[in-house]
Parts: C-alpha cells; sequence; structure tokens
C-alpha cells in the first residue's frame, strides 16, 4: 500500500462488497477528517444564501396545494427511478430558488420539475438519470428537447450557482458528533432522518426554515422515534445549527404533527399512546402518504 509523506494511504478502500451494496455506484468510504464542527460551521455561512425568498413563501402560503402537487410528482420519480436520497431535497431546492426569482409559474410545470431533478441527479450521482426516463415519467408532457432548454433556463436563472445545501448536507455530520450518546443503529436512525427531511421538503410549512434547523429537528425527532429521548442531544443539536433550544423543539414538533397528519393518525396522543407512535417511525419515506 503507497503512503505519502504524511503516512495517509492513497489507496481507494473501496470493495466489490460496496460497489454492490450502492447498486452499482462505487462510492468513497465516509473520512472523518471532512467532518465535524469546522465543517458545520462553513455550511451554516452560506445556507442561507440558498433559501427561497420570503416574498416567494408568502406567495405559497396562499395556495401551496400546487407545490404540494408538483412536489409529490417529484418524489414519486426520485423514489421510482432509485435516485440517491441526496437528490430530491437537492432539486426541490432549486426549484424554489428558481421560483423566487422569477415569480411566475411555468407553463410546464413538470417540465421545470423534471429539469430539476436532472441538474440535481448530476450533482449528486455518479449515473444520472436520463432525460427519457424524466420524460416517461411525465407521460411525454414535453419532449427531451424541452427538458433540455429548460434546463439551460434553470442554470442561467441561477447563474450556475447549483450546488445548494440542503438539510442532507447537515445529517452526516450531525450523526457523527452524536455517535456517544446513541449506540444503535447509526443507519436506521440515518434512513428515519431522511425520511422526515424528505417530509419536510414537501410541506410548505417548513419552506422558511433553514438547512440546518429541518436537519437537527428531523434527526431529534428521529431519535425519539427510536426510544431517545436524552434532553444533551437536543441542547447539542440546537448549539450545531445555532438556534435555541425552544425553537428546535418547536421544529420538531411540527415534524411530529406533520408525520402524523401523513399517517393519518389524528389528533396527537399522550403518553404510552405518543411513545408508540414515535417508535413506529417508518424507515422507508414510501411509507409515508406524501
Amino acid at each position: 500500500m503507497q503512503m505519502d509523506n504524511s503516512g495517509v494511504s492513497l489507496r481507494c478502500e473501496e470493495t466489490e462488497d460496496d460497489h454492490r451494496a450502492t447498486g452499482g455506484q462505487l462510492r468513497a468510504a465516509w473520512d472523518p477528517s471532512v467532518s465535524g464542527r469546522r465543517v458545520i460551521q462553513r455550511l451554516l455561512g452560506v445556507e442561507k444564501r440558498y433559501m427561497p425568498s420570503p416574498l416567494y413563501v408568502s406567495l405559497i402560503q396562499r395556495e401551496p396545494q400546487r407545490r404540494e402537487e408538483l412536489v409529490k410528482w417529484m418524489l414519486e420519480v426520485c423514489c421510482n427511478c432509485g435516485c440517491d436520497e441526496a437528490v430530491f431535497p437537492l432539486s426541490v431546492s432549486l426549484m424554489d430558488r428558481f421560483l423566487s426569482v422569477t415569480l411566475s409559474a411555468p407553463t410546464l410545470p413538470r417540465c421545470l420539475a423534471a429539469s430539476c431533478i436532472l441538474v440535481a441527479s448530476k450533482l449528486s450521482e455518479c449515473d444520472s438519470i436520463t432525460s427519457d426516463a424524466l420524460c416517461t415519467a411525465a407521460e411525454y408532457d414535453f419532449l427531451p428537447v424541452n427538458l433540455r432548454e429548460m434546463e439551460r433556463i434553470v442554470l442561467a436563472t441561477l447563474r450556475w450557482d447549483t450546488a445548494g445545501v440542503t438539510p442532507q448536507d447537515f445529517l452526516p455530520h450531525f450523526l457523527s458528533l452524536l455517535d456517544e450518546w446513541h449506540r444503535g443503529d447509526g443507519s436506521t436512525l440515518r434512513r428515519h432522518s431522511d425520511t422526515l427531511v424528505a417530509m419536510c421538503s414537501c410541506d410548505w410549512r417548513f419552506l422558511g426554515a433553514t438547512p440546518s434547523l429541518i436537519a437537527a429537528a428531523s434527526l431529534n425527532c428521529a431519535l425519539r422515534g427510536l426510544g431517545d429521548r436524552p434532553y444533551a442531544v437536543c441542547s447539542m443539536l440546537a448549539e450545531l445549527c445555532r438556534a435555541e433550544p425552544v425553537v428546535l423543539e418547536h421544529y420538531s414538533e411540527m415534524i411530529e404533527h406533520a408525520l402524523r397528519q401523513r399517517l393519518g393518525s389524528g389528533p396527537a396522543a399522550k403518553g404510552d399512546e405518543m411513545e408508540d407512535e414515535r417508535a413506529g417511525t417508518p424507515t422507508d419515506m414510501r411509507e409515508i402518504d406524501f
């Protein structure tokens, strides 16, 4: 094995088992040297740059159904095409940012949504989703030539600043700092958190929240769903996302309320019933009625 002057291995550590486990996409292993508070601070410094404008948020609040239907379709496409979990939140972020600039509904909304999925897939995946797959998912409401033209319009409008910050960017760093509290299955906790982040992307009520706050609140709810309720974790998450603990708790309760609505469980339960509900947090986003 070759080593550089600092004694760090330069050899790729991925194996064929890793290749098969990721559906044919060979990925680098998690590198703890590029994680931690330093990286979180850098993400916090730029996250507001990638949030939708307050005017757009206020306009969506007047008629949220149209956005919700479109975002649900985007989620369905990402799930059916087997996209990476980072593709969906980034594609929704791109669409919201584009509409924040234009403040006008496109003639072909699904074409805009598909173009955002295409850009997000190119940024997040080794093998990006194809134009033909997106046209098929939209039942050919538009053609590949229309999709390519819309992609150019989105890129020009956003000035090619497409690698936006989403809650998915914060989750692995938050998780790496919570290892000392959570001793359970980290992959299950990540799946729960990914599910809740996707749900927040669909819900207009979370449009005004920063990505770091959504990530922290989703992780907080996922920990509760797995039976972990240490106050120290909530305080640490609030510190990491630069929010007051009461604000983090408020958004955690909003997420739990939205989850109960999606699951059709009716009014908020109390006591043991609440604990049972949290313990049943689904691990697959397909289990939630988005």
